[in-house]
């Protein structure tokens, strides 16, 4: 038997790759709009302080359907992430 060890951002890195795959498989699309926590750990960031910035500063989209409920563009978060990619030569 084989033991094989990943680090913690690798591991959580494969397993979004895995649900992405099955939901593709069974034609379950992603939800445009999602909560504050998933736009957190799809910008990888802790501080809803950071969170608050993005939004006031016109960053990434949001919608507030509610008082207490924002609600983040999931392709403006990745449009904000490749746009900060970096190449490498």
């Amino acid at each position: 038997m084989e033991v094989i060890c990943l680090e913690d951002q690798a591991f959580y890195a494969l397993i979004e790759q895995v649900v992405k795959r099955v939901k593709e498989k069974n034609g379950i699309k992603e939800d445009k709009w999602i909560s504050s926590e998933e736009a957190m750990r799809m910008l990888r960031i802790n501080s809803k302080t950071t969170l608050q910035k993005f939004r006031d500063e016109g960053k990434i989209r949001f919608s507030q359907p509610e008082k207490k409920l924002i609600l983040y563009d999931v392709n403006s978060i990745n449009e904000y992430i490749e746009k900060h990619a970096q190449n490498n030569f």
